[in-house]
């Protein structure tokens, strides 16, 4: 095979990933592959891992065991590389209500320095992304839970990154207004072919737009595929809910961290309204 022939390199690439909260294992040997342009969906429980292991992806938190690239770069080395390949929307909110639609997104482009000479058409291109320039000059206090979830999508492509990270895009909406944000991710990954990776504790948006899931459970990748896929597997007429019960089972487990992700998602819930 010639070096023009070869396998792209892929989106994610996550090999022996170990990481520990005191006496707590919050990743315990995940191994994951993430094909460009897809969207993926990372899901399981409260406590299961998930969001330590995008934080690692993103490099907020650091590696303890294992490795990490993101397009092949290396996460521990060209920690600073691999932030310009990334845009990030994490689960708590980020916008500022005193501020304008644009400029929240006007303040995230300075801060992913993109050039000042192409700074009004960035945030331009990312606000007409999600849908948001007729309402770009109103103060973000008076915009709709949805209408922020999309603003905080337009924060984080201004960038034009080559890897958007959702943590709950959707916690606390109606359902009305989560389908308005998958719209647009949706239609986001179509025009531009970013790769897409996805937390959610919603079943029904897994099944519905996530081209491959991996279920975590207690640290570990305990299911990979499809949802169809992974629905066959565990038997005719099985969902997706069906598969997360049959990994995850019945029982709840204490963690550290697991009241702490419940009380932080009652908030975003209450502020989204």
């Amino acid at each position: 095979m010639t070096a023009a022939q070869a396998e792209p390199e892929p989106a994610v690439r996550c090999t022996g990933l170990h990481h520990s909260f005191g006496t707590t294992k919050a990743v315990d040997g995940v191994d994951l592959e993430i094909v460009p342009g897809e969207i993926f969906g990372l899901l399981g429980p409260n406590g299961a891992g998930k969001t330590t292991t995008i934080r690692m992806i993103t490099t907020l938190l650091p590696l303890e065991a294992g490795a990490i690239t993101v397009f092949g770069v290396d996460v521990t080395r060209r920690r600073m590389a691999v932030r310009r390949l990334i845009g990030y929307v994490p689960q708590q909110l980020s916008a500022d209500g005193a501020l304008t639609g644009r400029e929240n997104v006007s303040l995230f482009a300075r801060l992913f320095d993109v050039p000042r000479s192409r700074r009004a058409e960035e945030v331009h291109r990312a606000l007409d992304l999600v849908g948001l320039l007729n309402e770009a000059d109103r103060p973000v206090g008076g915009y709709s839970g949805g209408m922020i979830r999309r603003l905080e999508l337009a924060q984080a492509l201004v960038s034009s990154p080559r890897l958007l990270v959702l943590d709950e895009p959707t916690v606390g909406l109606d359902p009305v207004a989560r389908s308005a944000v998958w719209d647009r991710i949706t239609e986001i990954r179509a025009r531009t072919g970013m790769t897409v990776l996805v937390t959610t504790h919603y079943m029904d948006e897994a099944e519905q737009y996530c081209d491959r899931v991996a279920l975590m459970h207690a640290g570990r990748v305990r299911a990979l595929g499809t949802p169809a896929e992974l629905e066959a597997e565990l038997g005719p007429d099985s969902t997706l809910d069906d598969v997360f019960r049959s990994v995850t089972g019945d029982a709840l487990r204490s963690d550290t961290g697991g009241m702490r992700n419940v009380r932080a998602t009652r908030r975003t819930a209450r502020r989204l309204g």
